[in-house]
């Protein structure tokens, strides 16, 4: 609580004022991140866009939600049941989108669309935190172009 009142310029008074326990803050930080994740996904298009298009939006909007709000929503699943059905229709619908790449003959065949999708999560989240310095826009570039011919079809 102590560093997010010092975060936020506040004292730590006026953050227990808001949020009477630990759990209500971390459930409102996992709320908001998870509400920022579900505007990405839903700007992306990951069903009516070209599938590099569709990529390129969600990488470009995830990087800063992930930079933003550098948490582990999976920490508080345990905890939230809502809060853990929406983070798995979030995954489901990023699935969704890579078994569609796969469909479309983005991806190479001999690639599970259960890899690729790991590969994925760890591009953007080593863009995200151990590149802070490349913009969303250059960073979503890199994070595609490796995406794509690093597992795309030859």
């Amino acid at each position: 609580m102590s560093a997010i009142a010092n975060e936020a310029g506040v004292d730590r008074t006026t953050v227990h004022r808001r949020f009477a326990t630990r759990e209500a803050l971390l459930s409102a930080v996992f709320q908001a991140k998870l509400d920022s994740a579900e505007r990405v996904l839903d700007e992306a298009r990951l069903v009516e866009a070209p599938v590099a298009v569709a990529l390129h939006r969600y990488v470009e909007g995830i990087i800063p939600v992930s930079r933003e709000w550098p948490v582990d929503t999976r920490r508080m699943m345990q905890k939230d049941p809502e809060a853990d059905r929406r983070r798995q229709e979030q995954s489901a619908r990023l699935d969704a989108f890579v078994q569609r790449a796969a469909d479309e003959g983005h991806l190479r065949p001999d690639v599970s669309p259960a890899w690729a999708r790991a590969v994925l999560d760890q591009l953007v989240d080593s863009m995200a935190h151990r590149f802070p310095e490349v913009a969303p826009p250059q960073a979503a570039d890199l994070v595609v172009d490796t995406f794509l011919n690093g597992l795309g079809a030859t």
